[in-house]
């Protein structure tokens, strides 16, 4: 039986340069970093050709005996459907799907679920992804599979973990720069962050289709904004390294005023009136997580203002996520053989016959 994770991710800086209308122009630069809310799947072994997929979440499960015709139209399952036929391999399992955070929230979770189970899927049959091939092929299987608009920045942030500068340069390339912090500076940060769901969950489909559109061309109406953003993720990241958490805060804010001038849909009066309620309290800065129009709401808010805003947005409505920090990415927690037989399963394991073990055993004993 395998068990894998990988968490979410909250963007500071840079969302929108990671779509490739963007990025295959100018290049691009996103400021993130992974929370310990995750994703898991646990894999299990069958013995007769068949996959069966179990969501908790959606509260749905379906089993197949031969994907390779399917179409993923209209099937809940899409995102595990498209992996387990992107893999191409010959494979009978169990997967039981599972989330600490909904879907349409803002975090990254659709991307979680690919690499998550593509980690999981390519654990089994053994094959040796990279972090990077990991991050990569997920992208794929949610761009040019499944269709969806999506940009790069969720793969590469819930693969490789942690508070990272993602580059991505137009001919598609990425590079994922660990941004190291004083652990004292990195705890301050975490403490001065504060998550609230706006009780909207979001169809960012639609945001980034119409994002991509407004990207295109030289005179592309999305272009001025997304400039701005893509040097406010280096700003961001630099004022981090020098220790200026206030600053860090005011940019937050500066880059949400960008982000609102890409699409009327990315904000509404609800998340308006919110933002403005916790800066009247004493937030520096925010932001709506994700392409927007709903899910979480990210403020930087220093502790000792902390308490004011959570009345106030208490009494709006809105719900507070308490999180810390993830530095490890998606990962195998658990790799054991022993649970269901599985001989796929615990690389480090060998597995020897029972009549070789007692040979060794009464050898062993012959020669005491």
């Amino acid at each position: 039986m395998l068990i894998t994770r990988s968490p979410v991710r909250i963007s500071f800086g840079g969302g929108g340069t990671d779509l490739p209308a963007y990025y295959e122009q100018f290049g691009g630069a996103v400021l993130s970093t992974t929370i310990n809310k995750y994703f898991y799947t646990v894999l299990r072994k069958r013995d007769d050709g068949k996959i069966q997929v179990i969501s908790s979440d959606l509260r749905t499960l379906e089993t197949w005996e031969n994907i390779s015709g399917m179409s993923f139209e209209r099937s809940e399952l899409e995102i595990p459907l498209a992996v387990v036929k992107d893999v191409g391999r010959s494979v009978a399992v169990d997967l039981f799907l599972a989330s600490e955070i909904p879907p349409g929230t803002g975090l990254g979770s659709s991307a979680s679920v690919c690499v998550n189970v593509l980690k999981a899927l390519s654990a089994h049959l053994r094959l040796d992804l990279s972090k990077y091939e990991l991050a990569e092929r997920a992208f794929h299987i949610a761009r040019n599979v499944l269709g969806n608009p999506v940009g790069k920045q969720d793969e590469y942030a819930a693969v490789f973990g942690g508070l990272n500068y993602i580059r991505f340069g137009k001919d598609g390339s990425v590079t994922v720069e660990p941004v190291e912090l004083d652990a004292a500076l990195l705890r301050e940060l975490e403490e001065n962050l504060m998550l609230f769901f706006t009780g909207a969950t979001h169809q960012s489909q639609t945001i980034l289709q119409e994002q991509e559109k407004a990207t295109r061309g030289e005179r592309g109406r999305a272009l001025e904004p997304l400039h701005t953003i893509a040097t406010l993720a280096d700003r961001a990241r630099r004022t981090l390294e020098d220790g200026d958490l206030h600053a860090f805060g005011a940019l937050l804010d500066e880059g949400w005023q960008a982000k609102k001038r890409i699409s009327g849909k990315i904000s509404s009066d609800q998340i308006d009136a919110l933002y403005r309620t916790a800066k009247e309290n004493g937030a520096l800065g925010g932001k709506i997580t994700g392409a927007g129009g709903g899910g979480f709401l990210l403020l930087y808010c220093e502790q000792p203002r902390q308490e004011a805003v959570r009345r106030a947005l208490s009494m709006a409505g809105a719900r507070e996520m308490t999180f810390q920090f993830d530095s490890k990415g998606a990962q195998v927690i658990v790799n054991d053989p022993f649970i269901d037989g599985d001989e796929s399963a615990g690389g480090s394991w060998q597995f020897i016959p029972y009549s070789t073990v007692r040979r060794i055993m009464l050898d062993a004993a012959w020669d005491a």
